[in-house]
């Protein structure tokens, strides 16, 4: 946060105490209500503090790499991790979803990023770590949670509305006019989150990198604009990562003579 002549102010551990105090607020609407959270509260606070230090670190070493090659293992780290966290939520799963949940997000998260650093921004090397991985990871993770809605939704509704589906091919169907609307619906759920955060943006809310560069002391109608390239980069992943998961998994769940293989479907325990 910038002081009076401009410049941001360095906040000391004692400043991170008081903030870190804040979370007993939390604790207390837990422990007043009963809903025995303050075990898990404890431990995300920990995780949140262990796990931002230690990417402060990281992200100092990163951001001087110059070697593309030097930036491709973080890339996949980076991509790694988001699949993980897309395939481990959805309720249910089929055989090959991790793999493919790889290619949709590397594709998707290399197209937006490598398009913004090179054509919009135009920036010097493009792939400069100061600017990739940020924005990278702005897209990868909201292109995560798109991806996990989608897969939710789509393997649940061919789950439960399997006679739906096989009716309809009975009838005649192609095994895309019969599957149409559900992938369409599950491609719509991955996309409401971004679509409702553009919809406030500015009004309701004020996103996080906006906030940080102007709390950082930078002009804020830059800081707007800069957000406002995020805004459409996350729109676009999102979108784009919807319908290449939705349509990945459909051609695995119909076989070529218009079968459903709701056999494919494997439910968590």
């Amino acid at each position: 946060m910038p002081d009076g002549t401009g410049q941001p102010v360095d906040l000391g551990w004692l400043q991170l105490a008081i903030a870190a105090s804040l979370v007993l607020v939390s604790g207390g609407v837990s422990v007043l209500l009963r809903l025995k959270m303050e075990k898990r509260l404890a431990i995300a606070s920990f995780r949140t503090i262990v796990q931002l230090l230690l990417i402060g670190y990281v992200l100092k070493w990163v951001f001087g790499l110059s070697s593309l090659l030097a930036l491709a293992p973080v890339v996949l780290f980076m991509v790694s991790t988001a699949t993980q966290a897309a395939v481990g939520r959805p309720r249910r799963k089929y055989r090959g979803s991790v793999w493919r949940t790889f290619m949709t997000l590397a594709l998707t998260g290399l197209v937006v990023t490598v398009t913004a650093t090179r054509v919009i921004v135009g920036i010097k090397p493009w792939y400069s770590a100061h600017y990739f991985i940020p924005l990278l990871g702005m897209v990868l993770g909201n292109s995560m949670n798109a991806v996990s809605l989608c897969l939710d939704e789509l393997l649940e509704s061919f789950a439960q509305k399997k006679e739906i589906v096989e009716m309809k091919l009975a009838l005649g169907a192609t095994k895309w006019e019969a599957a149409r609307q559900q992938v369409a619906d599950a491609v719509r759920k991955g996309m409401i989150p971004i679509i409702n955060s553009m919809m406030v943006v500015g009004v309701v809310s004020l996103p996080g990198m906006m906030t940080g560069q102007i709390l950082a002391g930078a002009d804020p109608f830059r800081a707007v604009k800069y957000q406002i390239v995020i805004m459409f980069m996350i729109a676009a992943g999102t979108a784009m990562s919807s319908m290449a998961v939705g349509l990945l998994s459909f051609r695995v769940l119909f076989n070529d003579r218009h079968q459903l293989l709701a056999n494919r479907i494997i439910s968590r325990k």
